[in-house]
């Protein structure tokens, strides 16, 4: 820990020196300012259209300025800057996001957190989210909804992800284009082009991406192109159209867990042959994932107190996963719709919203697995066709009284699925969860013009994801029941001395019964089960600090003993042992440097705690220190806009897994991250 509070100091040293050195700083602390203030955001969430300090939640906002200091390549270092959000990369395309532990039953992909785009929902009936298909660089802001929010969003105990394009946010008339090329170590290559328009009843974005990288390990090689559309009309003075359409075409190889002596010797390896299975890298394991997604949104204002919001969507995806033991293909079709009444009133001291609504969601899937000779299809072991639906209404209210704020919501949920073996001629089997009902209860109380303190008691439920009812072995795994669990958290937020201070810091105690959680078979595949319970108490801390007009600061501190409860398997009980997959403790501190002529240092420090791998809590992952760093300027000539910059990733050459399998069979817990690399690259705004 010495080197690496060394390394930070050092750091924040040679910003000082710098800055004695600068003639003037000019808008430095404007431009700090307008990047870092969470207030200057409408929030969305829970359907309040307030400011941040105003929204009795735990609801942290990424800006775009976030995003362009660390996300052009990757959210990952973003979101991980999040108090209790941490998102892992097993391998170049594969991402695991995880609110509040939320991953523990995710082997790969996004499970248990619900996505939005510009109110458009992403996740499907599965219960699934393919977010490594979107361009991150669409992305105006973020709004991360910390803890169950099942009252208005439907199945999830994790939280919510709302995501925001530029074509939601208040246009700036015009044409715009923008390149952008950047190259890096492992053969990293991103292209990248945008054109967009703007003017006072329309607005829209299209974009195109090219990203390849051949990967610090074996077998980890991947390439993405996409094409993105989105934005928005207004049809009358009273309705506004707001659309959402991409194709990507995504491949990325699967290396494969390791060994921990495996990585010691040689962190590059694939997932390695034994006596009786072949190797990633025999088998060529893969994911081919061809998706065309494509939403719209009308929002109608009906009078001057009433306004209804109605979405419709629609996807396709064609995936296939040569994997150690089989060749999975699946062909996938997605439906959906939401619709939304809200209703708004304000009589002086007092205001009133109301909003009350239905999500329908359907999935239909074709599962075809087949023997894996080296890559290519073999002889066919089955086939499946399965089915699943999810709906719910929702009603929730909001008072607002002077300082206070009072919430109350509440959701019906119906989630059901149907699986039939066709390769096989067995019956239909019909699956149908209990009706659930999610209440969620707030209140807000404001201390002070800029400071705010709220109680929450929610309850999250999410039900099997198909991924999770029929999954990579082959089973149907019918008896599975939905996760639920009650939520209770405190918090207070704001900020301080002209804004020079910005804090947020909550607690919270969630209690889940029938946690699902992975498990893996002999040769690898997984399967769930549900394990009793899990008692989620935790601490979430962000603090932000202006500490000169150019340099500003910011510290994130996630405290999570998480312990499963009444979990035993057979004759083993593990009740008390600390949760699979969650770190305890997380510290992520930044600093961001604003110089004259055009100059801005970002850095990066994540200290990670150890983190338990397998139930009964015998394996762990090191703690780790991982020490980022961007560098870039950027200057005007004439329209032009032009930003060059270099960025550096594990500057302390740190050897560790960013993306664990947790209760792996052979001890293959580890996917090792890259060691010590660099990246550069330029961005032209016309």
């Amino acid at each position: 820990m010495i080197k690496q509070s060394a390394a930070l100091f050092t750091l924040i040293i040679c910003a000082f020196t710098l800055h004695a050195q600068s003639p003037s700083l000019g808008n430095a602390r404007d431009t700090l300012d307008a990047a870092g203030d969470p207030d200057s955001v409408t929030v969305t969430a829970f359907n309040l259209q307030t400011r941040w300090l105003s929204t009795p939640a735990a609801i942290a906002i990424i800006s775009q300025q976030n995003l362009r200091n660390f996300g052009y390549q990757s959210l990952v270092p973003v979101l991980n800057t999040v108090s209790g959000v941490r998102m892992e990369e097993r391998s170049p395309g594969s991402y695991r996001l995880s609110v509040r532990g939320s991953l523990l039953r995710s082997p790969f992909g996004i499970r248990n957190v619900k996505i939005y785009f510009d109110g458009i929902p992403l996740t499907d009936a599965g219960g699934n989210s393919y977010f490594n298909l979107l361009d991150y660089n669409l992305l105006q802001s973020a709004e991360i909804i910390k803890g169950p929010a099942a009252s208005i969003y439907g199945a999830n105990t994790g939280g919510s992800l709302l995501l925001h394009s530029p074509a939601a946010a208040a246009p700036v008339p015009g044409h715009k284009a923008q390149l952008a090329l950047s190259g890096g170590a492992y053969g990293m290559f991103r292209q990248q082009a945008a054109y967009s328009y703007d003017d006072s009843s329309a607005s829209f974005q299209l974009r195109q991406l090219h990203q390849q990288s051949d990967g610090f390990r074996q077998q980890s090689a991947m390439r993405k192109d996409a094409a993105q559309l989105s934005g928005k009309i207004r049809l009358n003075k009273r309705q506004q159209l707001s659309a959402l359409a991409f194709y990507t075409d995504l491949y990325y190889q699967t290396p494969g867990g390791i060994t921990a002596a495996q990585m010691n010797q040689d962190p590059k390896l694939a997932r390695q042959p034994t006596a009786s299975l072949p190797g990633a890298v025999d088998q060529h394991t893969a994911i081919f994932n061809k998706t065309a997604f494509g939403g719209l949104n009308l929002v109608s204002d009906l009078s001057d107190n009433w306004q209804n919001s109605t979405v419709v969507t629609v996807n396709h995806t064609g995936f296939q996963n040569p994997f150690i033991t089989n060749y999975e293909q699946r062909d996938e079709w997605n439906y959906g719709g939401r619709t939304s009444f809200r209703f708004h009133q304000q009589q002086r001291l007092v205001q009133w919203n109301a909003v009350a609504g239905v999500e329908w969601m359907h999935n239909r899937s074709s599962v075809d697995n087949y023997g894996n000779r080296a890559g290519v299809k073999d002889t066919m072991q089955f086939k499946d066709r399965l089915r699943a639906t999810q709906a719910f209404a929702f009603l929730q209210t909001d008072l607002r009284i002077s300082r206070w704020l009072f919430q109350a919501g509440l959701s019906h949920n119906l989630m059901k699925y149907r699986y039939q073996r066709i390769s096989d001629g067995d019956p239909q089997q019909q699956k149908e969860l209990d009706a659930v009902l999610a209440p969620r209860i707030s209140i807000l109380y404001q201390l002070a013009p800029t400071v705010a303190a709220y109680l929450v008691a929610a309850k999250g439920f999410s039900p099997p994801s198909l991924a999770e009812i029929r999954p990579s072995d082959g089973n149907y795994y019918g008896n599975l029941q939905a996760e639920q669990g009650w939520n209770y958290e405190a918090g207070i937020k704001g900020h301080l001395w002209q804004n020079r201070l910005r804090f947020d810091i909550g607690i919270y105690d969630f209690r889940l019964k029938d946690a699902i959680v992975r498990r893996t078979n002999t040769a690898g595949a997984e399967f769930f089960v549900n394990a009793g319970g899990t008692v989620q108490k935790g601490l979430e801390c962000y603090i932000q600090a202006q500490l000169t007009p150019f340099l500003s600061a910011f510290h994130s501190f996630s405290y999570q003993p998480y312990r499963f409860s009444g979990y035993k398997v057979d004759d083993t009980d593990f009740s008390g042992n600390a949760v699979t997959g969650v770190p305890r403790s997380v510290n992520v501190s930044g600093l961001d440097c604003v110089l004259p002529q055009g100059w801005k240092l970002s850095v990066l420090l994540n200290n990670t705690s150890s983190i338990t791998l397998n139930d009964a809590a015998t394996v762990k992952a090191k703690a780790y220190h991982l020490l980022q760093a961007r560098v870039a300027w950027s200057c005007r000539l004439g329209k032009l806009r032009a930003e060059v910059f270099a960025a550096a990733d594990n500057l302390l050459n740190e050897k560790y897994s960013l993306g664990n399998d947790l209760n792996a069979m052979g001890n293959r817990f580890f996917n090792p991250a890259p060691l010590r690399n660099a990246s550069g690259g330029i961005m032209l705004d016309l």
